[in-house]
């Protein structure tokens, strides 16, 4: 699917380059089948502390402003449940392992939201939010547990990790999706000559569907390669009903890339109890093999973006096919659309 990239630069097309070797199975598909250790873990009153509010104008051309920290704080857009000031400031959790929970009814959980109490005229902006990690990574286990992600008409929420000088250094979409979408789209973003596809003769190393193979992207040609999951609890709604979940990003440079999502009934207990064995944990939802991918030359260097915007390129081009009623530059002006068009996250945490 066609949609314009969250992060763009105008660059000159690029010869690809063929990489050839065969695919192996699992388990291949782990270098280690041990626990994996806590590195960073985003949770309660600090969580701000570690992302940047990024105010720039959206570039997938979204109906939206997004707010500062200071701003989005006193609009009650970016808060922390349980904490009446909002103001982060108190006591917490990145790098103090005995302070970390995993439950997934946190008192001090992070919610995120689009303004859905002021008046917008049809085609106006709404004012939301998109943070970014100060750290940047370049490998590790990625884990997201929230209990509510965004819905809606004209909606578009995204977990997603980037590199540096979109789209050298790569993009990662692991949480993605548009409008009644029902299941979480998963898309790879390459942008070097070294050669990064689906190998689609291989199927049953991810359980999900593949919509397009070729990860390579350009200004001007921009969809990546996708995999949709096949859970209906993967997504809005369905997500939602199912009291939210966890996501998993596994970035091995040698293995490849692999998306798990799970249910909250299903999240395993190794994961629970902060000491993840993805090698434990079957086949995941989407799998890009380092075989067909030269993994470590297309990515590096990545932040984690968590963000929601309204319309833009790829909601508003999609809207007619949705199932929504109206227009998309119509429904921005329904500010009751937006009342669920929040994430809650339980915790962000990275393991390596």
């Amino acid at each position: 699917m066609e949609y314009c990239p969250k992060q763009r630069v105008c660059l000159a097309m690029l010869p690809l380059t063929i990489l050839v070797g065969a695919r192996q199975y699992s388990p291949s598909r782990y270098s280690r089948t041990t626990a994996y250790s806590v590195k960073d873990y985003y949770q309660g009153n600090d969580f701000f502390d570690d992302w940047d509010f990024y105010t720039g104008s959206d570039p997938t051309g979204g109906n939206v402003i997004y707010q500062s920290k200071s701003d989005a704080q006193s609009k009650g857009l970016a808060y922390v449940n349980g904490d009446s000031d909002n103001d982060n400031g108190n006591d917490n959790d990145k790098g103090d392992t005995d302070s970390y929970s995993s439950s997934s009814s946190s008192s001090s959980s992070i919610v995120l939201a689009i303004d859905s109490t002021s008046t917008v005229a049809a085609g106006g902006d709404r004012d939301a939010v998109r943070i970014t990690s100060q750290t940047s990574y370049s490998g590790g286990l990625f884990v997201l547990d929230a209990s509510q992600m965004p819905v809606g008409c004209s909606v578009w929420p995204s977990f997603w990790t980037v590199g540096p000088n979109w789209p050298y250094g790569g993009e990662i979409d692991i949480v993605e999706g548009i409008n009644n979408q029902a299941q979480n789209q998963m898309t790879v973003h390459s942008g070097t000559n070294y050669s990064c596809t689906i190998d689609t003769n291989d199927s049953d190393e991810y359980t999900g569907s593949v919509l397009a193979s070729n990860c390579y992207s350009t200004e001007s040609s921009d969809a990546g390669c996708s995999i949709m999951d096949s859970s209906s609890t993967s997504f809005a709604d369905g997500f939602n009903n199912a009291g939210g979940g966890v996501f998993a990003l596994l970035w091995d440079n040698s293995v490849g890339l692999s998306i798990w999502h799970f249910a909250r009934s299903d999240i395993p207990a190794d994961l629970t109890s902060q000491a993840p064995t993805p090698s434990n944990w079957g086949t995941p939802s989407g799998f890009w093999s380092a075989q067909t991918c030269d993994i470590a030359d297309n990515f590096y260097e990545h932040q984690m973006v968590i963000d929601t915007t309204i319309c833009g390129n790829w909601a508003a081009g999609a809207y007619s096919q949705s199932g929504c009623s109206g227009t998309c530059t119509d429904m921005v002006a329904d500010a009751s659309n937006y009342v669920d068009a929040k994430w809650v996250i339980n915790y962000v945490a990275v393991y390596q």
